[in-house]
């Protein structure tokens, strides 16, 4: 091979890495941005770029509802104080249940793989997708306190059509704010998770008001498994 041309490949794959340390860098640094400043969604940065509209409300942890945290906890992840980021119990039956003839039933998305999706990745599912989360979430949860993970995690999740996070989604439904929510308004907007373009809290059929039952019996008796949080 000419040297000239080995030189050249040799300059695109010293590029090619670099751009891929980047890449790899990137959550790393948004990360540590977003311990100081609104964390913003892929959704919402997606929504922005074709001029659809936002409603984000930031609020702080302790202007949140403790029974938001119990709701949601309950509803989405009850092991979030014992796990690093993954639930790898909750994976494992998953991958158990991928090799049933009518497929996987049960879903084993933490609060932080949640968070990280949101943040980092694209709407959707998709085995990619997936692997990239749990690297992810395995940094967020070393980064950041548990506290800040649900923090960011409430002021970003999706509660409707460009409705983000749970200030604003509090207003709006129940035209009061996250830190006066009852029980029975955390529970509904908890039932929501993940899917609130089809659960609509605004118009909840039986299904989700079962749901928000049951998230209320839970979340009354999380409370001594929330010692990750004050």
């Amino acid at each position: 091979m000419p040297s000239r041309k080995r030189s050249r490949l040799l300059s695109w794959y010293r590029k090619a890495v670099l751009l891929a340390i980047l890449i790899a860098l990137l959550p790393l640094g948004l990360t540590a941005l977003y311990s100081v400043v609104p964390p913003v969604s892929t959704l919402m940065l997606a929504r922005w770029a074709t001029m659809q509209p936002v409603d984000r409300r930031f609020v702080p942890y302790g202007q949140i509802a403790p029974v938001v945290a119990a709701s949601v906890i309950g509803s989405e992840d009850a092991r979030f104080c014992r796990h690093h980021g993954v639930d790898w119990d909750a994976l494992r039956l998953v991958i158990a249940d991928s090799d049933d003839e009518d497929g996987p039933r049960r879903g084993a998305s933490t609060i932080a793989m949640q968070t990280a999706k949101n943040l980092f990745l694209w709407p959707g599912r998709s085995y990619i997708r997936k692997g990239l989360e749990i690297p992810l979430a395995l940094m967020l949860d070393f980064v950041w306190t548990k506290q800040q993970l649900l923090t960011t995690y409430l002021n970003i999740a999706e509660w409707g059509d460009g409705i983000f996070g749970i200030e604003a989604a509090a207003q709006i439904y129940f035209h009061r704010p996250a830190s006066r929510l009852t029980a029975h308004q955390a529970a509904l907007l908890a039932a929501a998770l993940p899917n609130p373009i089809v659960r609509d809290t605004a118009r909840p059929k039986r299904g989700q008001r079962l749901r928000a039952s049951r998230v209320a019996v839970i979340a009354r008796g999380m409370k001594p498994w929330l010692d990750c949080l004050p």
